[in-house]
């Protein structure tokens, strides 16, 4: 008998010494933020064998994948490859460069040095030829979308999170089957763990026609994090999509669990599209092999120039650098000098975007924050309650819509500026994700969005400091606990 306690107690120390190195290996050598590594050493030394069983799917840090590395340095040379055979860009960038050498910061339609940043960080040239239209509704945006699918002549290029085997999906993989049995070339790269439950031979007939699939980073690949929330579409070097829709029947507000579906997609027309596809080339040549789609000057044809939306798209995640989307976030906050408005379906920020958004309150700006009242991930939700309770006490006025649900991630500012697109005002978004967000310089248009978030405001709820100081208790212990492990989020 005191032998099976001795070695209960031996392995009781290994466990600790485990716990004890691996803890120490999360401080000193994954050079995490100081809040997420506290976190994650209290389940480790806390919750000694299953807190090491989450740390190994959730928690080990994607920059240093060696994948990730050797997809950063190819798409790096994508980039470059396409600005030395492409003439046109080259005279792109040396407009860049001069408005970026005169100083930057200019007001109203012109320049912020938002541009600055993004185009010598992130590689986005601006762009002036746009002409955008956007979709508060999965029922027009993929209306119009079926419309451009059923037009194309020569590509349709496909990058979503989320594809469903539903009725919307089906129809979408239909519409793609004609046009590749037609001969349009026809590639589709659909989110590994966001799409796990997809029956194996749900694109066969697409297959059959002469269509291509490829699932990005597949569950038995990769850990849980790392997904590609990036939602894009090319079609024939004209069109592009860009947005918060994924494909599925929830996104056309008829299922019940969320109701109505408020969200936020861009259709493009203009060079912007070229910065697209770029990004869906090195995506799709990462998932399937390098250089499987090749720069072929089909993919990025001339097109008229004109006076339009001036517009940059930004990726960021494991396979960039920096942060470029937050980091923009953080940069049009800083510009602000009237007001930031803010939808979010999640909102979990790190400190410097928590602080920009306090400080702007502070300044007097008028600061609004837009959140679901019926949330998909009620764990999130209490997360995003407690700093919302913490930005009410700065003058933040904070939201919860009640129509249904709100996906939409839109940041406004002044309106002047704007971002629509992928990434979400959290932490998993910033770091883990990988996300595509267009920024928009142009006033008429933020105002349009700038409108649709007013609107919104009427099907919503108002967060008081009188409400949130009533909440129950067993709602500021939610808070508390997800609050406490958000950086892990």
């Amino acid at each position: 008998m005191e032998s099976v306690w001795t070695i209960v107690a031996y392995f009781a120390a290994g466990i600790l010494v485990v716990n004890v190195i691996l803890a120490g290996f999360v401080v000193f050598f994954e050079r995490r933020n100081p809040a997420s590594s506290w976190a994650w050493l209290l389940v480790l030394l806390f919750i000694p064998v299953f807190g090491f069983l989450v740390y190994m799917i959730f928690g080990r840090n994607g920059k240093r994948e060696r994948m990730f590395l050797e997809k950063a340095e190819y798409d790096r040379e994508v980039y470059y490859t396409y600005l030395l055979q492409d003439e046109r860009s080259v005279g792109r960038v040396k407009e860049q460069k001069a408005i970026i050498e005169k100083g930057g910061r200019l007001i109203e339609a012109e320049y912020l040095t938002d541009l600055a940043y993004l185009h010598i960080n992130s590689g986005s040239w601006m762009t002036f030829n746009n002409r955008v239209t956007r979709f508060c509704t999965g029922k027009e945006k993929f209306e119009a979308l079926v419309r451009d699918i059923r037009a194309a002549k020569h590509f349709i290029h496909l990058e979503y999170y989320i594809w469903r085997g539903d009725e919307l999906g089906r129809r979408l993989v239909d519409e793609l089957t004609k046009k590749a049995a037609e001969g349009v070339e026809v590639r589709l790269l659909y989110d590994g763990m966001g799409n796990s439950r997809l029956p194996k031979n749900f694109f066969s007939k697409l297959h059959d026609a002469g269509g291509f699939t490829a699932a990005f980073l597949p569950p038995f690949m990769v850990r849980l994090n790392y997904r590609n929330h990036r939602k894009l579409c090319i079609i024939d070097g004209t069109v592009g999509y860009i947005g918060g829709f994924n494909v599925g029947d929830e996104y056309l507000g008829v299922v019940k669990r969320y109701g109505p579906w408020r969200d936020t997609h861009l259709r493009f027309e203009g060079d912007a599209i070229d910065q697209m596809q770029i990004r869906f080339i090195k995506d799709w040549n990462f998932t399937t092999r390098y250089g499987a789609v090749a720069l072929e000057q089909r993919y990025f044809p001339l097109r008229q120039q004109f006076d339009g939306v001036k517009t940059q798209i930004v990726s960021s995640g494991p396979d960039t650098k920096w942060r470029n989307v937050q980091n923009g976030y953080f940069k049009m906050m800083n510009e602000a000098e009237d007001h930031i408005y803010l939808t979010t379906p999640y909102f979990v920020p790190d400190d410097s975007i928590f602080e920009a958004l306090r400080v702007a309150a502070l300044s007097g700006l008028d600061v609004r924050i837009l959140i679901p009242g019926n949330p998909d991930h009620f764990f999130v939700y209490w997360a995003s309650m407690s700093y919302l309770g913490q930005l009410l006490e700065a003058g933040v006025r904070c939201y919860q819509y009640e129509k249904g649900f709100i996906h939409a991630k839109c940041l406004c500012i002044d309106g002047k500026m704007a971002s629509v697109g992928t990434a979400n005002m959290d932490i998993r978004s910033f770091d883990l994700n990988f996300e595509v967000n267009a920024f928009l310089y142009d006033a008429a248009l933020t105002k349009t969005l700038e409108q649709d978030f007013l609107r919104d405001l009427q099907s919503s709820v108002e967060i008081t400091k009188e409400w949130y100081y009533r909440r129950k208790w067993w709602f500021k212990v939610k808070e508390s606990v997800a609050r406490l492990i958000s950086p892990m989020l």
